[in-house]
């Protein structure tokens, strides 16, 4: 048997449902550093959890444009030609916004 104050535990059992993100499961000495999470989760259903669990008949629609997506930056890093289009299509919400194509490279 161990004393008071040993750094032994026992725990009789753990039940992880997911890890998901930045989360981790840590045993023993660790630092866990520099996490970082960058997640769409797009749902037209939304999420189920717990035990024994019975979804049946269930219908969802979902309409996503991808688009903005697929960039992962801030705001000051938005490309010029994005800026304005999000610039001409807040200045005039009912007009639709102009598509700016730039030149090819030559």
């Amino acid at each position: 048997m161990s004393s008071y104050l040993s750094p032994q535990f026992v725990i009789g059992s753990i039940r992880i449902g997911s890890v998901e993100n930045a989360a981790c499961i840590n045993m023993g000495n660790n630092w866990p550093t520099g996490f970082e999470s960058h997640q769409k989760l797009t749902q037209g259903f939304g999420s189920v959890s717990g035990d024994r669990n019975v979804v049946s008949g269930i219908r969802s629609i979902l309409n996503d444009s991808d688009f903005l997506d697929m960039l992962n930056i801030s705001d000051s890093e938005a490309p010029e030609w994005l800026q304005k289009l999000i610039t001409t299509s807040n200045e005039s919400p009912n007009k639709p916004a102009e598509t700016v194509v730039g030149k090819m490279p030559e």
